[in-house]
């Protein structure tokens, strides 16, 4: 009975995963549409740049205390042991948190000082840093323990929320990059508020005995990732600002916009995949059940492959009609960069998937390794191929430096070895030690 209760949970988690990643990206698509019909490309272009620095630091200084959480929750023995690890993640994400509100502010405003541009576009950027945090943290850890159906209704209202709100914002004052942002924050607000009420759990009749703390556990894991989270940024975001200081921000708005849109297709399907199988193949890493994580995984990975092949090919035959479908035609000219976008997410995916090994044994500074091989591929590729052959070459550079990074991180984690195991997988001599000696933080 027990294989069939696996896989009807299984179906289960997936159906969810599935129905909030094609929600969130129907909203985002429309959204996306709207907004580019009611704002020029120097707009978007910088409402794009004050994301990217909103995406840095929930990357930067949140996200790997969040991706330690959802790693260590298949571990804990009850509820208050899950309690307890969601106290210490939230602490540290909430002090990080506000460190990188205050290096944004002040950034923002030595920027405004010597340019002369808005200082109160840093300030909302701030406050859409704070209430992204707050929803990052509440669904990556319903993810964890396997509530994908919380997770992806939070989602969707976010996903709803936010680009109805900002163009009604756009519509009322204005084309003006504060009332998107300003759309985005309040509609951040009421989702993590109702959400978080809907979903709290209620409390436990029976005091659950917390044997282990997680300080050190946490800290351990996170630590190789913040430099990681960096590099991710600096992958994912780092063209936007290439562009803008070599080109222009209207140029910016341009990529941005067609980034976006192919970007959200191939990115919600991985992500589907990402929720469905990531936390049943920790949760068998954790059991020491190497057999069915191997099988898992290459289910796993035979699905992205399977995703990524299709999705190029079809970008390729039908890029004319998506553009039309979902930009201004004002953003048309960037047509011809969507097929080497596509090649570049499907190879970002592959390399994803391929490196869950070393996350699942907490091995990330191994994973550390083949973030920076990506990383130096794209700081020499993305300059290069911009100078000479500009948004062209922008995107160009994506299935460069993503084929590098995927290449390396298969070659470090070496996903096609099954480990057959009945006791715990031997972890690299530092974490262990820093896992051991635990504390409270």
């Amino acid at each position: 009975m027990t294989g069939p209760l696996k896989e009807k949970r299984l179906f289960g988690d997936a159906f969810w995963a599935l129905f909030g990643q094609a929600a969130s990206a129907c909203a985002l698509l429309a959204g996306t549409r709207i907004l580019t019909e009611l704002v020029t490309p120097d707009i978007y272009g910088q409402v794009a740049l004050l994301n990217g620095f909103v995406a840095l630091g929930v990357t930067l200084f949140s996200y790997p205390f969040i991706c330690a959480g959802m790693r260590i929750v298949p571990e804990c023995l009850n509820k208050g042991e899950q309690a307890a690890l969601y106290a210490v993640v939230a602490r540290l994400a909430v002090r990080f948190t506000a460190v990188a509100i205050v290096l944004l502010v002040l950034g923002g405003g030595l920027y405004s000082y010597f340019s002369g541009s808005d200082f109160w576009l840093f300030m909302l950027a701030g406050a859409l840093l704070m209430v992204t945090v707050r929803r990052e943290l509440g669904i990556q850890l319903l993810i964890g323990q396997r509530k994908q159906r919380g997770a992806s209704l939070w989602q969707t209202g976010d996903s709803i929320l936010r680009p109805a709100l900002a163009i009604a914002l756009v519509v009322w004052g204005g084309q003006k990059a504060e009332w998107v942002l300003l759309g985005y924050i309040v509609a951040s607000v009421l989702s993590n508020t109702f959400w978080s009420l809907a979903l709290s759990a209620k409390p436990d009749s029976k005091r659950s005995i917390v044997t282990r703390h997680f300080g050190a556990d946490v800290w351990a894991y996170a630590l190789p990732l913040i430099p990681m989270e960096l590099i991710f940024w600096l992958n994912g975001m780092g063209d936007r600002y290439v562009i803008g200081y070599l080109m222009s921000a209207a140029e910016v708005g341009l990529y941005a916009a067609t980034y976006t849109i192919v970007n959200e297709a191939f990115n919600r399907s991985a992500m589907i995949l990402l929720r469905t199988f990531q936390p049943v193949y920790f949760q068998h890493y954790a059991e020491y059940r190497a057999k069915e994580g191997f099988r898992i995984l290459w289910l796993w990975i035979g699905s992205v492959v399977a995703l990524g092949v299709a999705g190029v090919v079809l970008v390729l035959l039908m890029k004319d009609w998506v553009a039309a479908m979902v930009l201004a035609k004002s953003y048309h000219s960037a047509i011809e960069l969507m097929p080497a976008i596509a090649i570049g997410c499907a190879l970002h995916a592959l390399g994803t998937v391929v490196a869950q090994p070393l996350l699942a044994a907490k091995r990330t500074r191994v994973l550390l390794l083949g973030r920076v091989c990506g990383a130096v591929t794209a700081a020499v590729s993305i300059p290069l191929m911009v100078m000479h052959f500009g948004l062209l070459g922008a995107a160009m550079a994506n299935p460069v430096y993503f084929g590098v990074e995927a290449l390396v991180l298969a070659m470090l984690a070496k996903p096609w070895r099954n480990i057959d195991i009945d006791e715990p997988v031997e972890i690299d001599q530092p974490d262990r030690e820093a896992s051991e000696s635990r504390v409270t933080v």
